[in-house]
């Protein structure tokens, strides 16, 4: 079989407060939307401003620290792959689908959230991250906040 990528790459801002629960065995999972945004001319010379939304879930260490380090308007580097669930709508009986980013990598760009004296919540210095927690079999990778812009 050839080899295929399922990747996905985005920086942007968080629309609300991510949803956490706890699958029965104690799992986090954490679902959020991300807000990506395009400028361009439109035919007439205007500038266009356009908004995308993406819905996102993030599993286990990662799911944790969306809920513990982030809040609306958050801006996020996210790493993750397309996954795509179907289920039959109980009311109309059509098949539904869903297309949502599992998340395998988060950078806090702006430092996560921050206290009334503008320090991050665990001392200020955003690097207190261990690395995230596998699910399934995604590769383990670190999380890491920044504080400068990503540079492209």
């Amino acid at each position: 079989m050839a080899k295929s990528v399922n990747k996905v790459i985005l920086v942007g801002n968080l629309g609300k407060a991510a949803e956490i629960k706890y699958t029965p065995s104690g799992t986090a999972v954490a679902k959020f939307s991300l807000a990506t945004n395009e400028r361009y001319k439109d035919k007439s010379g205007e500038w266009q401003d356009r908004t995308e939304w993406h819905s996102l879930v993030a599993w286990q260490r990662r799911a944790e620290i969306i809920g513990e380090y982030t809040q609306k308007g958050s801006k996020l580097y996210i790493e993750g792959r397309l996954q795509t669930s179907s289920w039959e709508d109980k009311e109309s009986g059509q098949t539904r689908y869903r297309t949502e980013v599992v998340v395998s990598d988060i950078v806090l760009i702006d430092g996560g959230r921050r206290d009334e004296n503008g320090s991050g919540r665990h001392g200020g210095n955003g690097f207190e991250h261990g690395p995230s927690e596998r699910h399934g079999s995604e590769p383990e990778h670190d999380v890491t906040t920044i504080t400068d812009d990503i540079p492209f």
